[in-house]
């Protein structure tokens, strides 16, 4: 399923909600919805903090990044309620057989999930596909947090991503092959937009806006609701 642009604006203003690193509980009671938002290693990234706080302005929110993607996030411009994960605390939550599992525990936590942005390096990571004689290009690695979510996630829940890449890599036969992959699995994609990207050329590749990408999930999950009320 792919997305285009929506024509308005969702305005954030996030309510501060106490929160602990600690075992993450599924709660079954009628709440908000809980969306685990992630980021790699893009220059995208800059904005995550603002990405997260469009989301916690209408859901519980918990952050995943990558190690990359920390060159490119002030962890301050998250918002207060919002809990980061990153690959470190993947092992130090663990330390014997009956523990339990961050990214297990992020999955049961979750109603949906978003990667943005996504860069062309985790796509080929969590993507399964083969070119002519079943030569393996990319298949379901799992070697950090984000990418033993994806490995574990349920695809009976809600999966959106919005890739930010170069927009060579964006048209490279790979990415294309990658892109049908993820979305024979139900995964959503959020198409990239045309604009000044990083290396100062002017070409399709550069994130959508959060604007977009917030009001397109929660089209979503609202259609969803009204259709099983």
């Amino acid at each position: 399923m792919i997305f285009n642009l929506l024509d308005y604006w969702v305005m954030a203003n996030p309510e501060p909600v106490v929160a602990a690193r600690e075992m993450i509980q599924v709660n079954p009671v009628s709440r908000k919805p809980r969306i685990l938002l992630a980021a790699s290693g893009s220059v995208a990234a800059i904005k995550f903090g603002n990405l997260c706080h469009c989301f916690s302005d209408w859901a519980e929110v918990r952050a995943v990044v990558t190690k990359a993607s920390l060159h490119f996030i002030d962890r301050a411009s998250l918002p207060k309620d919002v809990i980061l994960f990153t690959d470190e605390d993947e092992w130090s939550s663990w330390n014997k057989i009956g523990d339990s599992v961050l990214h297990i525990e992020l999955r049961r936590w979750a109603d949906i999930m978003v990667i943005a942005p996504l860069s062309a390096n985790t796509l080929g990571k969590v993507t399964f596909c083969f070119l002519e004689k079943f030569v393996t290009i990319a298949g379901g690695l799992c070697d950090n947090l984000l990418t033993c979510i994806v490995r574990a996630w349920d695809y009976s829940k809600p999966f959106f991503v919005a890739p930010a890449m170069n927009t060579f890599m964006w048209t490279n036969p790979f990415t294309q092959r990658h892109l049908t992959a993820i979305e024979e699995l139900g995964i959503s994609v959020i198409q990239p937009v045309t604009k000044k990207l990083a290396c100062g050329d002017y070409r399709n590749g550069a994130m959508a806006e959060i604007s977009i990408i917030c009001s397109t999930v929660r089209l979503f999950l609202e259609s969803r609701n009204q259709q099983s009320s």
